[in-house]
């Protein structure tokens, strides 16, 4: 078998195993063994493609897999579910809404509602703001700049 098919078996099982890990190293090294795959389809000696595939993994682990992680987390981080991306957002009363209860529309969807403070009472058609997600409530204040 030629050795730049036997780096490009490595190279797709490191691949293929980089599914079950997750961690983007066996991957780094793959690209590593990707390398050495292409020095070896041009010529290169063993010892050539064994150079190229420690220099090139190391590379990837050292340079680009920090990179990759901190983009997939970051992306992780900004996707929001349905619920906390309505905090910020402006709400009409449906039902009044005091510390124990009441309802809110939000767009086309009617939600659970809480007040924030423990004496605040909002009446039917008041516009509050969404300040918070607590469980299925949304926590409600005073929106002063709308009022």
């Amino acid at each position: 078998m030629e050795p730049w098919a036997i780096w490009l078996i490595i190279a797709a099982g490191l691949a293929a195993m980089e599914i079950l890990s997750g961690d983007f190293f066996l991957l780094m090294i793959g690209g590593g063994a990707a390398a050495a795959a292409v020095a070896s389809v041009f010529g290169a000696p063993l010892w050539l493609a064994l150079v190229i595939f420690a220099v090139v993994s190391l590379v990837l682990v050292l340079g680009v897999r920090p990179l990759a992680k901190r983009a997939l987390l970051s992306q992780d981080l900004e996707l929001e579910d349905g619920a906390r991306a309505s905090i910020g957002k402006t709400a009409i009363v449906t039902q009044e809404v005091d510390p124990h209860g009441g309802r809110i529309k939000v767009g086309s969807d009617e939600w659970s509602a809480l007040s924030q403070l423990p004496f605040e009472r909002f009446t039917v058609g008041q516009t509050v703001r969404i300040v918070a997600i607590r469980g299925a409530h949304a926590i409600v204040a005073t929106d002063l700049e709308i009022e």
